[in-house]
This record gives C-alpha cells, sequence and structure tokens, in this order.
C-alpha cells in the first residue's frame, strides 16, 4: 500500500464521517447513515470518473473505498456524540481530506488526457462534488454555495498541481504543492474565519441608482 492511497483511504473515512455526522442531526437510521456518509466520501470521485469516462468508477475496481465508508459510517452511528466532542479535529481531518482529493482528482484527470483546465475542474469537482451531494440528500443549502472558503481551496490545489505538472512534470513536487496549498489556505481560512464576499442588499441599491 503506497502513502499516497493510504490517505486517499483516510480521506474517505474522513468525508464518510461528516456525512455520518450530518445524518445524527437528522436523525436518520442506520441506512440513512450509509446513504449520506456514501455521498461525500465517494461521490465527487464517482461525478469525476463518469464525466471523464473512467469505467469502473474507482470504488468499483476497488472495494475498499466501499469498506472504509461504511465503517466510518457504522462508528459514526454509534459514536456520533464522541465525533461532535472534537468538531474543530474532525475540521482539520476534513481540510485534509479536501486538499487531498483536490490533488487526487486533477492527477487522475491529466493521466486520463484531459485538458489542464479540464483537471483543474476535475480536482474541485472530486473534493467538493460529493458534499454537495451530501446537501441535497439531507436538503440543505450546499456549503459551497455559502460564504466559506471551501470550493475555492480545492481549486487552488488542483490549479497549483496542475500548474506544477506543466512546469516541472515533476509528479511528487507537485502533489505536495497542491495539497499544501489547499490545505493551509482551508486551515487559514478555519482559522481567520474568513470566506468570500457576497452579494449585499445595499449594493443592488446602488447598483439600482446608477442606472
Amino acid at each position: 500500500m503506497t502513502v499516497l492511497y493510504a490517505m486517499d483511504l483516510f480521506g474517505t473515512a474522513v468525508f464518510a464521517v461528516s456525512g455520518g455526522l450530518l445524518a445524527a442531526r437528522k436523525r436518520y437510521d442506520v441506512f440513512g447513515f450509509l446513504v449520506v456518509a456514501m455521498a461525500p466520501a465517494i461521490g465527487g470521485g464517482t461525478v469525476r470518473d463518469v464525466a471523464l469516462g473512467a469505467l469502473p468508477v474507482f470504488w468499483v475496481a476497488d472495494g475498499n473505498y466501499l469498506i472504509v465508508t461504511a465503517a466510518a459510517a457504522l462508528l459514526t452511528f454509534f459514536f456520533a456524540r464522541f465525533f461532535v466532542r472534537y468538531a474543530t479535529a474532525l475540521l482539520v481531518a476534513d481540510a485534509f481530506g479536501l486538499a487531498l482529493f483536490a490533488v487526487v482528482g486533477a492527477q487522475k484527470a491529466l493521466a486520463l488526457g484531459a485538458a489542464p483546465l479540464i483537471a483543474v475542474a476535475m480536482g474541485a469537482i472530486t473534493a467538493s462534488g460529493g458534499g454537495i451531494l451530501r446537501d441535497v440528500l439531507c436538503r440543505e443549502e450546499p456549503l459551497i454555495l455559502r460564504r466559506e472558503i471551501y470550493a475555492t481551496a480545492a481549486i487552488l490545489g488542483a490549479a497549483l498541481f496542475v500548474g506544477m505538472m506543466a512546469q516541472t512534470g515533476d509528479r511528487a513536487a507537485a502533489l505536495v504543492t497542491g495539497f499544501l496549498g489547499a490545505l493551509l489556505l482551508r486551515l487559514v481560512a478555519i482559522r481567520r474565519n474568513l470566506s468570500l464576499p457576497v452579494y449585499s442588499e445595499a449594493a443592488r441599491e446602488e447598483s439600482d441608482r446608477r442606472e
């Protein structure tokens, strides 16, 4: 087992826990936990593989992803209160998973011959697409539509990876650079409570006056 593969499984588990915690808040049954946990854990990668025509999708080719997802969901079902106590640690772990999925998704897209811009998009989809599915399933406003810097961090990480690959061709350096870029941006955003600017009613009224 390579380090990157082990990290990918860890990121899958963390994302599954994030889905399980939302399922706990919604008071779903154990099957609901499994479904909601699968969305962020393997949803983004599934969308990526289908879009790229990489069939069978990764979790069909390697059942370990389903095993890890199911195990994380069941652990959350039985120990949700324990996980909630460590909400901050989970945010950090989630940032880790986001950064990792961003570069892994972009790397797979490039390996399949996708153009650089498409590779960046696939990295962002791998990292945040599953979260959208999770939120839609639970009738929540998708996280990436809120003020938090989340998908932006994934885009940065994927773009750094693709840019480094274009400039140097050094896969290891590109993976590290992209991963750290996405991770640091997300962690700083969490620490400093940073967010993207939002549309304000005052701005709309000012625009109407100018018209």
